[in-house]
């Protein structure tokens, strides 16, 4: 039997450039990210030594250089490109959940945000 251990960051802020629109792409706006990953158990987890799980410090720098070092049209392909990083960097990650919250999103009404899902598994 394999342990699975849960790794949540939540509510990640960064401001970036993605959207459809011209003016999201020179303005920008704040994205909001929760990344959720599946850890394959070490061994060693007992030993107490960081190199024996992921640094969710790492997998931040990592989310934090791909929202705000590229622009997308869709918070889809940025959702999906995190977690895709997360997979190739991480030998340890068997799934990465990742959510990506847009409350500025031109949209004509009233609404607290605009959020997209994409789970990437090895």
């Amino acid at each position: 039997m394999t342990d699975i251990i849960k790794i949540t960051l939540k509510n990640c802020s960064f401001y970036a450039y993605h959207g459809v629109f011209p003016e999201e792409k020179k303005i920008g706006q704040r994205f909001f990210i929760d990344v959720e990953l599946d850890v394959t158990k070490s061994e060693n987890i007992a030993d107490d030594q960081l190199e024996n799980t992921v640094h969710y410090g790492e997998v931040f720098a990592l989310v934090e250089d791909t929202v705000t070092n590229t622009k997308y049209d869709l918070i889809e392909t940025l959702a999906h490109f995190i977690g895709q990083n997360i997979i190739d960097s991480f030998n340890l990650v068997q799934k990465a959940k990742v959510t990506v919250r847009k409350p500025s999103a031109p949209i004509q009404g009233v609404l607290d945000h605009v959020e997209v899902c994409v789970e990437t598994a090895r």
